[in-house]
């Protein structure tokens, strides 16, 4: 399988995002921020919420590449369940200086943490999301 970043790897609605915050299941990573739904799909999906006050555009426009390359080389790693399907992950960050090995280290500790937390929730019978 490529290891590409297409449209439908990517949130693009609000309704997709809202869905995700509500989700209520977030973690920290250094300057990042991750929240996660299970999705119902076979492949997970990236969302990017990056504030102004993170520094100018061309600051908060590496932060994104950065992220979604590690996004990209890291996709067939993140967990997928057949009957719950994948993650859907929107990012935040606080001001930092990205790098793509250290964006590849907090996104895929962020994803182990984070399944770790929906397979405890679920294994509770918690609320779906």
């Amino acid at each position: 399988m490529a290891l590409t970043f297409r449209p439908k790897h990517r949130l693009t609605h609000k309704r997709e995002f809202d869905a995700v915050h509500a989700a209520k299941m977030r973690t920290p990573v250094g300057p990042l921020v991750v929240y996660s739904r299970r999705n119902g799909l076979a492949h997970p999906r990236l969302g990017l919420s990056i504030a102004r006050a993170f520094g100018s555009a061309p600051e908060r426009n590496r932060l994104k590449r950065c992220v979604r390359e590690a996004f990209r080389l890291m996709q067939l790693d993140i967990p997928a369940l057949p009957e719950r399907g994948s993650f859907d992950l929107v990012i935040t960050a606080r001001r930092h200086e990205p790098t793509l090995e250290s964006c590849r280290e907090r996104l895929a500790e962020a994803v182990r943490r984070l399944d770790e937390a929906w397979r405890k929730r679920e294994a509770k019978g918690g609320a779906d999301d």
